[in-house]
């Protein structure tokens, strides 16, 4: 029986999720993409797609059949042990002090574009809008599911509009170019790429608020990453048509620089505000992810129980206010440190590429059939991605070092305190 309320509908699933996996790299990781590996780059999504895939249909069999808010630490720890999924839950969580300053400054991105704004205005932009997250987040999850469903639905016509008043595809590009001594270009690229397809893990998070789980989860997953892996290709060759790419700048603000040229400096506000409610939507999953998270370990005692409160709409209310608290600090570090948004985005995707591959090893565990050889399958193609991060991934393997090393410890602390005789009185 579900511990939250089963609200969400499969398509208002398919919103959350596509909007997740679009929300902060639809408008600036094709651009990036295109910057490492030119043409190449159409290649190089749809292996991306091919390979997130095997994932997806995995997390689609676990979501199925064990949902839980616990979201991917639970299936890791269902299969592994308890210290495993107090692990893969602190590997996840560690996430919050690159990967959402870097989602952040993406959002704020989009109004640098307009305005000239100091450090401190942008800091305060994104402090605004975790508070937004923070009062959408009070509300029931469907709630959520409405308003990123609009938002999917923004995207998807604005990269129609830039392709029907583009006439694209332009005779000039290839959907898919020659790969004739491009092939060395891929595994950068992919580096990057990766960005756009995490979320999966923080969807489901979501599995207990399905009213029917068994049916709409797998569903909503599997169509959501399915339209966000066509958005984005279509991205892609609309960023490769115009030009739109090349260096930092250019790829910051290549949805701008192709509505310009289309539309006039009028849609510089049209560019703004879809790129920003993209980065929300996608923020917003992960805030709500990590919410349900920490109150998933609370309710179940191995947190505070003061965090396991929910309020009047069933919402964890109180976990919720603490990871955004928690954003808030990570983001002013950031910001004070001047860190980019590059290198906050690859030590991100070594965390990400981890609990993927943690996840897909507990789906061999757990799931059997075919799903079980599909998981197996889905693990090595994470220790391959893992690989082609390269130095990147050492953030993420020493995080994980430390962190098991820290809960060994706690292990040890706990065994000696229960054997030690009680003091007399």
């Amino acid at each position: 029986m579900s511990r939250l309320n089963q609200e969400l509908s499969l398509l208002q699933g398919i919103g959350l999720l596509s909007t997740s996996l679009l929300g902060t790299g639809i408008f600036v990781v094709p651009a990036l993409a295109a910057t490492v590996a030119g043409g190449a780059s159409l290649w190089a999504w749809l292996w991306l797609i091919l390979l997130v895939l095997p994932v997806a249909f995995t997390f689609a069999q676990l979501g199925r059949h064990f949902p839980h808010a616990g979201g991917a630490p639970h299936l890791i720890g269902r299969a592994f042990g308890p210290r495993m999924e107090r692990v893969s839950a602190l590997l996840f969580l560690a996430v919050l002090p690159v990967g959402l300053p870097a989602a952040l400054n993406i959002a704020t991105g989009f109004w640098q574009a307009l305005f000239d704004l100091g450090r401190g205005q942008a800091l305060a932009i994104q402090l605004a809008t975790l508070a937004a997250m923070l009062l959408l987040g009070q509300r029931p999850a469907k709630a959520s599911g409405l308003v990123q469903g609009a938002i999917a639905l923004a995207i998807i016509g604005t990269v129609g509009l830039i392709w029907w008043l583009g006439d694209l595809p332009h005779a000039n590009q290839p959907l898919l170019p020659p790969l004739q001594g491009s092939w060395h270009l891929l595994p950068a690229a992919l580096g990057v790429m990766f960005w756009c397809f995490v979320g999966i893990e923080a969807f489901t998070h979501l599995g207990e608020e399905f009213k029917r789980p068994e049916r709409d989860f797998p569903l909503a997953l599997l169509l959501g990453v399915l339209l966000a892996g066509l958005v984005y290709w279509a991205c892609s060759v609309a960023v490769l048509s115009f030009h739109a790419y090349g260096d930092v700048h250019t790829d910051a603000a290549s949805l701008p620089r192709m509505l310009d040229q289309l539309l006039g400096a009028k849609a510089r506000w049209l560019s703004a505000l879809i790129g920003y409610l993209a980065c929300f939507a996608s923020m917003n999953v992960y805030i709500q992810g990590f919410a349900r998270l920490i109150w998933s370990l609370a309710d179940e005692g191995k947190l505070p129980t003061a965090l396991a409160r929910r309020n009047r709409h069933g919402v964890p209310a109180r976990a919720l206010l603490l990871v955004v608290l928690c954003c808030a600090l990570c983001a002013s570090l950031a910001a004070g440190l001047s860190l980019s948004v590059d290198q906050l985005i690859r030590y991100a995707n070594g965390n990400f590429v981890l609990i993927y591959l943690f996840s897909m090893a507990a789906g061999w565990v757990l799931l059997k059939g075919l799903w079980r050889w599909l998981a197996g399958f889905s693990a090595l193609l994470c220790g391959l991605v893992l690989i082609l991060l390269g130095t990147d991934a050492w953030y993420a393997l020493g995080l994980l070092g430390v962190l098991a090393l820290l809960d060994y410890g706690r292990t040890l602390r706990s065994r000696r305190l229960a054997s030690e005789p009680p003091a007399l009185s």
